[in-house]
This record gives structure tokens, C-alpha cells and sequence, in this order.
């Protein structure tokens, strides 16, 4: 079966059935119901034929047919259809009627019921014998058809018409019982829809139909490999950059004390970029930890209520003397706002955002961290007034170790995707714009963090 709509193949698997039977059906109680009535209209025709032969008298040139003008009115009339007739003589010679009315094509002993056509119109005829005395005088008799055509689609029309309503309503009963049936499929389709990327516990089979059950048996192995998958990858990044720190703080600390040693300017500058790798190798590694971290699955910590402001301010002290270091104005605008969330990852994305102001906003310019309620949704926005991410960049950075072409620095590429990663876990909006500030030739960037509400 080629892919497509599981609800249009088994409606194209039971509806012609039903359909083929329904016309069966209508057929069957057709050919029943109109071979009586067709009947009757024919011994209609014989007892015209036997009227008019009682009429026939001999003569001594032949026979002729003592039929009254009234009797003959009362024969030929008929509410639809047309009545023709002829009287032969024992040889066929034509005694009264309408002489050029067609005898059957095969003349035989007896009854014979034919179908011709007399005046350019289709007619239903019986051809009878009379007795005429010693001899035999042949009467035909013969009608149009109109009440048989009208009688035939009467009867086709109530014979198909309950048929037709039959059909409707077998549609309308196999759409909906199909839709039901397929009913545990959607709502299997809209649990996993509703998950998030870290709920990857095994999916309920017990409510399930049993036609469904191998599905969700297959999905469970699938998403037990992926969880173990998951939890592997996240071990490994956590226990790599743990590994990869106490070396590194070591490295440092020796760089730090070597640079205050005298030494020649030559071994200086050496160690001075011994000294900013291992501090950007450093900060790589704990990017890492805080990815692994921020990852679905990596933190298991329940969520509690954060007050925004108390945390912005307890680690603005560090920020503003790193800003100060570079010659930037660090402002804080803070308003009260709660949030559900873990508050170390709250602090990483915080962490991660600064640095990146900092590391690329020009000296002079200014930073703002503005916590508070808009439209009912607690926010966290730093805004700064560097370079800013060009609108077709803005989706690309939040990937993983990608860096807009161009951009100066030794950045990682890692900071706005942990950013991005925290505020999926807590089910935030991540939004990039241009700044607000009209001051200089930069555009500036404006990031910021909406959380849900409650």
C-alpha cells in the first residue's frame, strides 16, 4: 500500500463492497417487483384480444368484425397509452383495425407476446387466435408503453431510493466507525505529540487495543534505547569536562604564578597565551557541563519558585567588575518577577548571555539586565549595544558551535545554544531582536527570556 491516509484505505477496502452489494440488492428486488406488473399489463392485452375476437361474425364473402363505435371507444381508450388493433382472417387476410399493424416475425400456434415498433413509436403487442365459426381468425393487439416505462421506473425508484438512503447511511456509519476505530491511533499520536524531548518513559499498553499494542511495544524499545542513548551521552560529556576541570584550574593557577615571575619577554608572551587557552579551554569544559546539564534528562532536581531579582542581583557584583575591566556601562533594571525553575541553570543561561554582551559589545557602550512581568509572563532581557545578530543568522546561532562568519573573539559557539536548551526545559521563549538604544552605529542585541505563566 503506498503511504497515505490509514482512514482513506480502509474506506476504499470497505465501501465499494458495500456499494457492489447495495446495487445487487436494488437489482434483485427490481426484476421481482416488475415481471407481475408487466404481466398484468399484458393479460390486459389478451382480454382486448378476446373482447374484440367475440366479435368476429361470418358472412358470405367472409368474415367481418361487428364491433360498435361506442365498444371500440371504450377499447382504444387509455389514460397514457396509445391501443392498436387488427383482425385477420383464417389466411391472414386483414378483416378490421389497423390493417398495417405488425404481425410477429415468426408465426406460431397459440399465445405470442412481442415487441415492435408501429408509427414511429415503440409498441408491446400479443398476437392471439380467435374462433371465427369453423375457422381460425388471428387479433392483435397492441399499446404503447408508457405506463409500463412509468410503471418500471416507479418501481426502480422505490427500489433504489431506500437502497440510496441505505448507502448514505452505511457511509456515514463506516466514516464514523472507522474514525473510531482508528481513535486510540490519534490519541497514541497526540501523547507523544504532547511530550517533551525528555519524557521518554515507556508508553501505557494496557488501555490499549490489542491491534495496537505491537506499535507501542516496538515505540517503548525504541524509546528505552533512546533514553539509555541519552543518558550514555550526557555521563560522558559531564564526566569528560569534570575530568577536563581540575587539570585545567591547575594549568591556570601555574600560568597565573609563572606570569608573576620576572622572565624574559619572549618566554612572557608564550605564557601569557598558555595562559588564555587554558582559560578558554577552561571555560569550553565547563560550557559542557552546563550543556550536559541543560540537556532533557540531564538535571533531575525538582523545579521550585525563583525570584528573579534577588538572582540577578546576587551575582551582579562579579559581572559589573568584569564589565568595568573592558569599559562598559553595566546597568540593571529589575522588577519583581517569579518563575517556576531550576535556579543553578537559571544562573548558567544568565552567565552565558553576559559574557556574550561583554565579550562583544565595543568599550563605552552600554549593557542592561531587566528582569519583570509583561503581559502576565515573568521576563529576562539583556540588551546590549554591539555588532547584534543580522535577522537570517538569528535562528543558525542557537545551533551548536556555530559563530556568525566574521565574528571577532574566541568564542566556542556553545553559549546561546545551552541558553536555548535551558529555556526548553522550562518551557520559555527564547527571542532575538535589535536593540532598543538609538545611540551609535551598532544595532545592538536584544535577548530575551519569557517564561509561562505560573
Amino acid at each position: 500500500m503506498a503511504a497515505g491516509s490509514l482512514r482513506a484505505h480502509l474506506l476504499r477496502m470497505l465501501l465499494p463492497p458495500i456499494a457492489a452489494l447495495l446495487g445487487l440488492g436494488a437489482v434483485i428486488a427490481y426484476y421481482p417487483s416488475i415481471e407481475p406488473a408487466t404481466e398484468a399489463y399484458d393479460q390486459s392485452l389478451v382480454d382486448i384480444g378476446i373482447a374484440l375476437g367475440s366479435h368476429i361474425r361470418g358472412a358470405d364473402i367472409g368474415f367481418r368484425l361487428e364491433l360498435p363505435p361506442a365498444v371500440e371507444q371504450v377499447l382504444r381508450a387509455d389514460r397514457y397509452d396509445q391501443i392498436y388493433y387488427r383482425v385477420g382472417g383464417p389466411g391472414g387476410e386483414p378483416i378490421a383495425g389497423d390493417l398495417d399493424l405488425p404481425l410477429p416475425a415468426e408465426r406460431a400456434a397459440g399465445l405470442q407476446y412481442y415487441d415492435t415498433r408501429y408509427k414511429d413509436r415503440r409498441v408491446r403487442a400479443v398476437s392471439m387466435p380467435a374462433q371465427c365459426g369453423a375457422a381460425t381468425c388471428t387479433v392483435v393487439v397492441a399499446e404503447t408503453t408508457i405506463k409500463r416505462t412509468r410503471m418500471a421506473r416507479e418501481i426502480l425508484l422505490s427500489n433504489v431510493l431506500p437502497e440510496a438512503l441505505i448507502a448514505l447511511a452505511t457511509v456515514v456509519i463506516v466514516w464514523f466507525g472507522v474514525k473510531r476505530g482508528l481513535a486510540p491511533l490519534a490519541r497514541l499520536s497526540e501523547e507523544i505529540k504532547e511530550r517533551s524531548p525528555a519524557d521518554l518513559h515507556a508508553l501505557d499498553a494496557g488501555k490499549a487495543p490489542e491491534e495496537t499494542r505491537p506499535l507501542i511495544v516496538a515505540l517503548n524499545g525504541l524509546l528505552g534505547e533512546l533514553a539509555a542513548a541519552n543518558r550514555n551521552q550526557q555521563r560522558f560529556l559531564a564526566d569528560a569536562a569534570h575530568q577536563l576541570r581540575t587539570p585545567l584550574a591547575g594549568l591556570q593557577a601555574h600560568t597565573e604564578l609563572a606570569l608573576a615571575q620576572p622572565m624574559p619577554d619572549a618566554c612572557r608572551t608564550q605564557v601569557e597565551q598558555v595562559h588564555q587557552a587554558t582559560i578558554r579551554t577552561a571555560r569550553l569544559a565547563n560550557q559542557l557541563l552546563a550543556l550536559a546539564r541543560a540537556e532533557p534528562g540531564g538535571h533531575t532536581e525538582p523545579l521550585a519558585t525563583v525570584e528573579l531579582r534577588p538572582m540577578v542581583e546576587a551575582v551582579a557584583d562579579e559581572w559589573v567588575h568584569r564589565a568595568l575591566q573592558r569599559d562598559l556601562d553595566l546597568g540593571f533594571d529589575l522588577q519583581s518577577a517569579n518563575v517556576r525553575a531550576d535556579e543553578f541553570l537559571l544562573r548558567e543561561a544568565l552567565a552565558n548571555l553576559l559574557h556574550n554582551a561583554i565579550e562583544y559589545s565595543p568599550r563605552g557602550a552600554r549593557i542592561t539586565v531587566r528582569t519583570g512581568m509583561r503581559d502576565g509572563k515573568a521576563v529576562l532581557e539583556i540588551e546590549d549595544e554591539g555588532p547584534g545578530i543580522p535577522p537570517g543568522e538569528r535562528e543558525r546561532v542557537l545551533d551548536r558551535f556555530y559563530r556568525v562568519p566574521g565574528t571577532p573573539g574566541t568564542g566556542s559557539g556553545l553559549g546561546l545554544a545551552i541558553v536555548r536548551e535551558i529555556a526548553s526545559g522550562h518551557g520559555a521563549t527564547l527571542t532575538i531582536a535589535e536593540g532598543t538604544s538609538p545611540a551609535g552605529a551598532n544595532k545592538g542585541c536584544r535577548v530575551a527570556l519569557t517564561f509561562p505563566h505560573g
